[in-house]
Order: structure tokens, then sequence, then C-alpha cells
């Protein structure tokens, strides 16, 4: 059966202590796991949002992206070296939480784009960065580490299956693992199926299912009904999250270009979308 999830960005741009009742918002809309963006981990409510969900029991699930100041692709050791610091901080927060998979662009500064492809270089710092990261996750727990490839206005670093299959083989830890974006998918990969299937059940650790404009999953181009087959084929039984943003937004609308809204809120879109998910997938 499949378990669906449903991302903070519906609601808030960086989650703080004022967006707790999130979480009561997301079980009593019927999400079974809460993907929690985690914009800033220095201020994050971690031992707040722990109490919270200690009541509630939702699945819990952390995202993030690196910047220019973490870039563990950075030519500057010390930047990468604040990469690989924040990561672990990151780490630290899923263990207190109880979280199982921290996602997102965490290889590379998002946004990031030097007007180049991806060099040997700087496969080699985050490679190296990422087993630093993904060591320290395996000594304190069995958290996975899931890396996001994005389209490619978002960064030139990992933007297929394929790459990012290649990239958790040469970290080598055993614990990272891809996440899949349904969104970045219809850009750049050639087909659903086979992507999923590159990942296999052994790499695919995390799944975003979001639609091709960002707007209300199931009223777009995405092929929902090949991806789901895709996924149950190969066994994956993690969550599947309805993440969005609102063009009221500010960090987020500058790299996502979300300049108008796709229904009456975030929460109409992933509550239809959920609707429009459960039933297409009862057709798999």
């Amino acid at each position: 059966m499949f378990k669906f999830g449903v991302d903070s960005f519906i609601w808030s741009e960086n989650f703080g202590e004022k967006d707790l009742w999130i979480l009561d918002k997301a079980k009593a809309l019927g999400f079974q796991t809460l993907d929690i963006a985690i914009a800033h981990p220095e201020t994050f409510p971690t031992q707040k949002v722990r109490a919270k969900n200690d009541a509630l029991g939702l699945g819990l699930v952390t995202t993030t992206t690196l910047n220019r100041s973490t870039n563990i692709i950075d030519p500057d050791p010390k930047v990468r070296a604040a990469g690989v610091r924040s990561l672990q901080t990151l780490v630290d927060i899923n263990l207190t939480l109880g979280a199982r998979i921290l996602g997102g662009v965490n290889y590379a500064a998002w946004g990031y784009l030097p007007g180049r492809p991806r060099t040997e270089q700087e496969w080699e710092w985050s490679v190296a960065a990422m087993r630093e990261v993904a060591q320290y996750a395996k000594n304190r727990s069995d958290l996975t580490i899931a890396v996001e490839p994005v389209n490619r206005f978002e960064t030139h670093f990992l933007n297929i299956a394929a790459d990012a299959v290649r990239y958790c083989r040469d970290v080598g830890t055993g614990n990272v693992k891809v996440h899949l974006d349904t969104f970045h998918m219809i850009r750049e990969e050639t087909s659903y199926t086979e992507a999923v299937e590159t990942c296999g059940k052994e790499y695919l650790g995390y799944v975003h299912v979001c639609e091709n404009n960002r707007g209300i999953p199931g009223t777009g181009l995405v092929p929902w009904k090949e991806f789901f087959t895709a996924v149950k084929k190969i066994g994956y039984e993690g969550p599947l999250v309805i993440e969005s943003f609102d063009p009221s937004f500010e960090e987020l609308n500058r790299l996502c270009a979300i300049w108008r809204r796709f229904a009456e809120s975030g929460e109409a879109l992933a509550v239809e979308g959920l609707r429009n998910l459960r039933a297409i997938a009862a057709t798999v």
C-alpha cells in the first residue's frame, strides 16, 4: 500500500516554532508522513517538534538544501567543512526527531550554477564530504541520506537518477540513496519507468510526488500510473510526499520560479492532490 505524505512547504517557507500546528494539520488531513523542510538547522525547534509528534505519531522526514556558505563543492576547503558540519547537525536533528530520511539538495549548493558542466574535482569534493557525513550518520543510527537529482535550472551537479545512483555507489557507505521527484524527472529523464528501475529497491530511498507545473498532482502531464507501477514493481515501501510552494514565499520563489497560484491555497492543493493520487494508485 502506498504511504502518502505532505511537505511543510505547503504551509510555511521557513519552519519554526510558530509552525508546530502543521503537524496537527497534516495528521488531520489524513497524511501519514510529514516532510519538514529545514532551511536553517541552527534555529530549528527540534525538541518541540519531537514533543509534539510523540503525541501524534506521524512519520517524519526532513529535507534541506545547502547554500553558498555550506557548498560542499566549493573550491574553498573552509566552505566545504562548513557544509559537512551543517549536514552533521541535520543528522543530529533527525536522530532526535526519530526521522529515518534526510533528503533534498544536500550534495551541492542549491542554485549554484557556474555555467559549465560538473567537473571531476567537484565530484570528488562532494563524494568525500558526503562520505564523512554518511559515516557520521551510520555510526549513530539507521538514517538514510537521500540525494535529490533536480532540474538543470537548479543545479549542474545531479540531474538524473543514473548519476545519483553512481554518486551513492561512489560514497560507498550503504546509507546514501536517491530521492526522486516527479517534477524534476519530467524535465530530465527520458522514462519514468527506467529512472525508477535504475534506482531499484537498493537505491530508491525517498520520493516526492509533484505535478509537472508544481500544481495539483493528478491534473498535469506526469504519467502517474506508469510511475506508481514502476515504484510498486521494485518494492519501494517508503513515503510519497506532495510538495509545492506558495507565490508569497521569498527565498524559494527566486529558484523555484513560482509566479502564480495553482489552487485556492497550498492546503487545497495538497488535499485534492492526495485524493487524485490515491485514486490513481488504487488502479495499480
